[in-house]
């Protein structure tokens, strides 16, 4: 993505996610696994389910329009339910909703699945907004 706050940059960079979609109070963020996603038993390691809840969920509760001042927030709690081994090759897709929260601080609630539209895992989280400029 050509626009500066939709870039991921860092540890998106490593990880490998992309935002697939972005818009009020939703977001899906979507990654291909790759060997390197795997842990010692050659499935999924649970850090990166983490971070595909985290990181939809955080997105949908700060979307930012093209040209507006970029909105941003920080993890306070986050919750992961893990419920199904997935491996190489498997693209998963994390669809998350802002589902309340107020001026400072948000709540989201997420699902991935895998290609084949089955649940591999879920998770929800509460945001604060970060309020100084970037």
């Amino acid at each position: 993505m050509s626009d500066p706050i939709r870039k991921k940059g860092g540890f998106g960079d490593l990880v490998g996610y992309e935002l697939a979609l972005w818009e009020a109070d939703r977001a899906e963020v979507a990654l291909t696994l790759d060997a390197r996603h795997m842990n010692r038993s050659g499935v999924m390691h649970g850090g990166i389910l983490t971070t595909l809840i985290d990181t939809a969920c955080g997105y949908a509760g700060t979307y930012t329009p093209p040209d507006a001042t970029p909105r941003r927030a920080f993890t306070l709690s986050l919750d992961v339910q893990f419920i199904g081994a997935v491996g190489v090759g498997e693209r998963l897709v994390a669809m998350a909703e802002r589902s309340g929260g107020g001026c400072s601080i948000f709540f989201s609630t997420c699902r991935v699945l895998g290609a084949d539209g089955r649940l591999v895992g879920q998770g929800s989280g509460t945001f604060k907004y970060i309020t100084k400029p970037a």
